[in-house]
């Protein structure tokens, strides 16, 4: 079949690559329909590793998808062909100790879709296990079916910070991630809602977009805009999306007494925390890798229309052009969401 393979740092190609396709008792085969381009592929891309991670052969890219059930396992009673699914890019060994206690998203040896050693699903079809895959409603299109995937991570976030209604939460990060996450947030029930960036034209699209209290953290002291946003109280909870040290010590600065830090994004450097003033205030600090047990809530969200994420899409290329998409990518850093229809013919930038 076709598949987008990375041969390299900054090289990609569209060549013809054979895959097993046997379909096993429990598991389905999908045909692609659409594939969000992620950060982490982005990476693979320009660097050709993400720490430890290293791309030593040629690996297809692509983890968020979404796709057409074409066949199914003996065992499988929940799809049949034709349906609309997505799937969650993440297979751990199922008798794992961490799979057995409910977050296989930490099982060590989970199978995550373009990471190496492991294929991503930019490529025509994909056999996958039928408990990991999900069906779209139909109020879900694919494009949005595939982004589902960074949605639970959204999700996992919100649901690790176990917020309350009425919470002021700070999110340090506009990009994919931290928007999501703002929008989960506000749809938990949190009445003042807050994405720091450096990023100007990203902030105006947030605040024009979706109507959320936008701060530039180059030109204006976060802290402050909290502290007077709550009356000198601080926020309840933030989350790290930047992967930046500023952003990281900005969301613990930024907290009320008994406030919670969410890191979701990993800095690349040692953040240097002041432990007293933590201690002084009672903060807790809490981290999440991926998600666990979230699409189903993740594709309610969507379902309801208690979020909407379709403006967060704006790019689309035809999967005959993907080799156009990350040299794109790298070069326009003012996009948010590059999907890859495996319908269309022509690209079609929005």
């Amino acid at each position: 079949m076709k598949a987008l393979t990375l041969k390299e740092a900054g090289k990609t190609r569209l060549e013809d690559i054979e895959f097993n396709e046997t379909v096993g008792e429990d598991d389905v085969l999908i045909e692609i329909r659409a594939v969000g381009v992620c950060g982490s592929d982005l990476q693979y891309y320009r660097h050709g590793r993400i720490g430890k991670n290293v791309v030593s052969k040629p690996m297809v890219l692509g983890h968020e998808g979404s796709g057409v059930v074409i066949k199914t396992g003996g065992n499988v009673k929940k799809f049949k062909i034709g349906d609309r699914v997505c799937m969650e890019p993440g297979i751990p060994r199922y008798n794992s100790k961490a799979t057995m206690l409910g977050i296989y998203n930490v099982d060590p040896d989970v199978c995550f879709w373009a990471t190496p050693p492991n294929h991503g699903i930019i490529r025509e079809r994909v056999v996958h296990p039928s408990a990991f895959t999900f069906k779209l409603p139909d109020e879900v299109d694919f494009y949005c079916g595939a982004l589902v995937e960074p949605l639970a991570i959204a999700v996992h976030s919100v649901m690790t910070a176990e917020l309350i209604p009425g919470d002021t939460v700070l999110v340090t990060g506009g990009g994919p991630i931290g928007i999501l996450t703002a929008l989960v947030a506000r749809a938990s029930g949190c009445t003042q809602v807050i994405i720091s960036d450096i990023n100007q034209n990203r902030l105006d699209f947030i605040k024009q977009t979706y109507g959320l209290y936008t701060i530039n953290s180059q030109n204006i002291s976060v802290t402050e805009f909290v502290r007077e946003l709550t009356d000198d109280w601080g926020c309840n909870v933030s989350f790290e999306a930047s992967g930046s040290v500023p952003g990281s010590l900005t969301a613990l600065e930024c907290l009320c007494p008994k406030g919670k830090a969410v890191f979701i994004s990993s800095p690349k450097e040692p953040i240097p925390v002041d432990i007293t003033n933590l201690h002084r205030k009672e903060i807790s600090i809490k981290t999440i890798f991926r998600y666990a047990n979230c699409y189903p809530r993740a594709i309610e969200l969507l379902k309801s229309k208690a979020i909407n994420i379709t403006p967060l899409i704006t790019s689309v290329f035809p999967f005959t052009k993907a080799e156009e998409v990350f040299p794109f990518a790298v070069k326009d850093e003012e996009h948010i969401k590059i999907i890859i229809d495996f319908q269309e013919e022509s690209s079609c930038l929005l």
